[in-house]
């Protein structure tokens, strides 16, 4: 009798409840705050706002330990709501009374969908980003705080996310395919008949997070979405999209694409605003890179176009978790697609 994995919608409360479990233990909220980027760029931010700031009611959007509510007063802040969900709102409350911020900085266990606030706030920051952006679906949570909360004219920060995408050659891929080659000649086996089976399992409809290198990449990347916070619906999330066009640097073989975002502080101060990026092209992120890997690599020279569509929608099985459609075209070759998604690793085989 054979036994099937079968795949189950989970239902909206065990979604959350998986989410907001994963953020009870220390190890998620120290690589986030380690995350010198991060950290640094939201403390910068928030202080360039500090005029912004200044007698004004901030609400937190999934606060975790507190950090982004503590810069808040720091700037000047006279209320900090900062709503967390799971248990590490007990450490956020802690954290703030050993600042001596318990006046300013209330600690409010719950979801952002489900409290109930005194007064409605000047400013809403989160930090809400996900894998590729959209992963766990978190900035739902601060479109219903803009449109619950948030007073007419209120400032939100960041304010607004983009999307990128370029075409990559990761050796590590291909070295591992090389790999079955070479055990004949190390062992006196003959084992390159796997590399059929290595191919599927390495290039497969996985979301990979990984760091992708300068040297990997094989064009200028584009930009193919944008979301102003101030804006966007919840339903205009359910598929976000755009068109792309990378013309390739040189000779090479494309065998993935690099899916990446940045988000934008406004800064009343600064004609430009303060940019959070996760490209390969700056400093690394705990979030890396989204690394999308095509069936089999496709040959590119000097100017070959890589052009096509992305769309990023929600998981049919779980809500939190995001998929990402891309078509595209490389030169001359036929149009291919392909979907991927980020494994979820929660979830229980059924027999």
């Amino acid at each position: 009798m054979s036994h099937v994995v079968k795949k189950r919608k989970l239902d909206k409360t065990r979604q959350d409840r998986l989410y907001f479990d994963s953020y009870t233990d220390v190890t998620i909220h120290e690589e986030m705050i380690a995350d010198h980027v991060r950290t640094s760029t939201y403390r910068n931010a928030i202080l360039r706002n500090a005029e912004c700031l200044q007698g004004k009611v901030v609400l937190d959007v999934g606060a975790g330990t507190g950090v982004l509510s503590i810069f808040c007063a720091q700037a000047g802040a006279r209320k900090v709501y900062a709503v967390e969900a799971c248990s590490i709102a007990e450490q956020a409350a802690k954290i703030v009374r050993h600042n001596g911020l318990e006046d300013t900085v209330e600690v409010v266990r719950g979801t952002v969908e489900t409290v109930q606030l005194p007064e409605m706030v000047d400013v809403i920051v989160s930090e809400w980003m996900g894998y590729a952006l959209l992963h766990e679906s978190m900035l739902d949570s601060v479109l219903h705080a803009r449109d619950r909360w948030l007073k007419p004219g209120g400032l939100i920060l960041p304010s607004r996310a983009e999307l990128y995408i370029a075409p990559i050659m990761d050796p590590v891929a291909e070295d591992r395919l090389h790999f079955w080659y070479t055990v004949k000649e190390q062992y006196g086996v003959d084992m390159s008949c796997m590399s059929d089976f290595a191919r599927g399992c390495i290039m497969n409809s996985d979301i990979t997070v990984n760091t992708v290198t300068v040297e990997d990449v094989l064009s200028h990347p584009a930009r193919f979405a944008e979301l102003d916070l101030n804006t966007v619906t919840l339903e205009e999330l359910r598929a976000v999209k755009g068109h792309f066009r990378c013309e390739c640097f040189g000779s090479a073989a494309v065998n993935a694409f690099c899916v990446y975002f940045t988000v934008s502080f406004t800064c009343p101060d600064k004609p430009q605003p303060l940019v959070l990026s996760t490209s390969p092209f700056k400093p690394e992120t705990h979030w890396k890179q989204a690394v999308l890997y095509l069936d089999a690599p496709v040959r590119v020279e000097q100017d070959t176009p890589v052009t096509g569509e992305v769309r990023m929608f929600p998981s049919e099985e779980s809500a939190r978790f995001i998929c990402i459609r891309v078509d595209f075209t490389v030169g001359e070759h036929r149009t291919q697609s392909k979907t991927f998604s980020i494994p979820d690793w929660s979830r229980e085989p059924q027999l």
